[in-house]
């Protein structure tokens, strides 16, 4: 006989003690809907023959849990040990605590975004970043808009729109979301010239490629890969001259950007911001959220009368930073003023900086405790070394000697699983697979209880 009187009404159910400690958590709109579709659910599996009684028995647990995960967030806080620094997919740099207070301050009280405390009029929110940009690039001027991509599209829009924009074949960069350099140009109405070959590009092949209608030259920095062997590229100090004979502007996209020296860090050098203004590019674009280690946005360095006429531009309003953004890059930028404590005090700089050996040590200090946390599941951990890589198109043939642990299982499919595990747990833990294994490397880990704690809900 099917019993559909052993399920509870929805009046019934919300007057019960549980109905009402679920509506005083969760609000009665979701617990209805909830209640409704776990019931229609009930109806349907007693109608193939399920027991009425039991499934009532079991609508308060299955509906607390659903209700439960609908109020989760999807942007929950994970533990980074896959060994790519600034893991795009995981938010790249995390911000110093400065720029935290900042933006925290920022979202709590009113502030001067565009108003003029002096004059008492109207402000441009872009004078709190512009100062310092000068004052750490040398570049005559400074705008900013919400990434790096959106950078190099203004630029392209006013600088080339309808006019040619030169640019070697071995620089038409794609990178992650599907972003691709002669799509960004044609958005941006510039009509694309290449020159050279995949590998090989002269000083003659722009010359010989510019005509009356070339409005920029663009150097694009290649993110995400390497040409290696039998290859040429023109440096943008030798494309300045270039470009200033033909009235065109010299537009340097660094893509990452860094505002200092990375080998300071012991990483392998590459050109700063400062150092491409000093070359003589017109326009230099750079990310803020990658080496620079701040939040998402693009910034734009060089000369004064080409950010006037971007500042002009109407996409500059749909592109612009809101006020946390702002806030939390201020206080970024302003921790490079003081050089000597930047690792410290940059979360960035400090993970890329850890040596292998202080590494090693915590990897040799935690095994055991990760062991023991794994026995029951059935896997291994023991300490390795890896590599440690920067991650979002920094360096990107470039590894730094790291060290983790090492969980292994029974079963081919073992990594996978213990993977699946690990994500599913109220604070995921995000390693990677190699050579068999789960790796977790150590690098962006400072706190050892971090990861126990998550381990613990297994």
């Amino acid at each position: 006989m099917q019993d559909f009187r052993a399920l509870p009404s929805v009046d019934q159910f919300l007057q019960g003690q549980a109905g009402q400690a679920l509506v005083a958590r969760h609000g009665r709109a979701a617990v209805i809907a909830g209640l409704r579709a776990r019931l229609d659910a009930a109806r349907q599996a007693i109608h193939e023959g399920a027991d009425g009684a039991a499934l009532a028995q079991g609508i308060k647990a299955a509906l607390a849990e659903d209700l439960a995960r609908s109020a989760t967030s999807g942007l929950r806080p994970v533990l980074n040990l896959t060994g790519t620094v600034l893991h795009t997919n995981l938010g790249r740099a995390l911000l110093a605590e400065a720029a935290i207070k900042a933006a925290r301050a920022a979202m709590a009280n009113p502030l001067a975004l565009e108003f003029d405390l002096d004059g008492g009029g109207r402000g441009q929110r872009d004078d709190h970043l512009r100062g310092l940009l000068r004052e750490l690039t040398g570049a005559e001027d400074a705008t900013i808009v919400n990434n790096n991509a959106a950078a190099v599209l203004i630029a392209l829009n006013t600088l080339a729109e309808g006019r040619e924009a030169v640019v070697s074949r071995g620089e038409l960069i794609e990178i992650g979301g599907a972003f691709r350099m002669p799509d960004i140009m044609a958005r941006a109405g510039a009509k694309l010239v290449e020159v050279g070959t995949t590998n090989r590009t002269h000083p003659r092949d722009y010359q010989s490629a510019i005509t009356p209608e070339t409005g920029v030259i663009l150097k694009v920095h290649p993110s995400n890969y390497r040409i290696e062997g039998f290859t040429a590229e023109v440096p943008a100090s030798a494309l300045a001259p270039i470009a200033q004979a033909a009235g065109a502007a010299l537009v340097n996209d660094l893509g990452s950007g860094s505002l200092v020296d990375l080998s300071a860090y012991g990483l392998r050098r590459e050109p700063t911001v400062a150092e491409a203004v000093a070359e003589g590019a017109d326009i230099v674009t750079f990310s803020g959220d990658k080496l620079l280690g701040g939040p998402q946005a693009g910034f734009i360095v060089g000369r004064r009368e080409l950010i006037a006429q971007i500042n002009r531009n109407p996409l500059k309003r749909a592109l612009r930073l809101d006020k946390i953004r702002i806030a939390a890059l201020e206080a970024t930028l302003r921790l490079y003023r003081d050089p000597d404590r930047l690792a410290e005090r940059l979360p960035t700089l400090r993970d890329l900086a850890r040596p292998q050996a202080q590494i090693a040590a915590q990897a040799a200090g935690l095994a055991p405790q990760v062991a023991a946390a794994l026995a029951p599941l059935g896997f291994h951990a023991a300490p390795c070394d890896c590599a440690s890589q920067i991650g979002s198109g920094a360096l990107p043939t470039d590894t730094i000697p790291s060290a983790g642990l090492r969980l292994t299982g029974k079963g081919g499919d073992a990594p996978d699983r213990l993977s699946a595990r690990l994500r599913a747990l109220p604070v995921p833990v995000i390693g990677h697979i190699r050579d068999g294994a789960l790796v977790l490397d150590l690098r962006c880990l400072h706190d050892d209880a971090a990861l126990l704690d998550a381990l613990a809900a297994l």
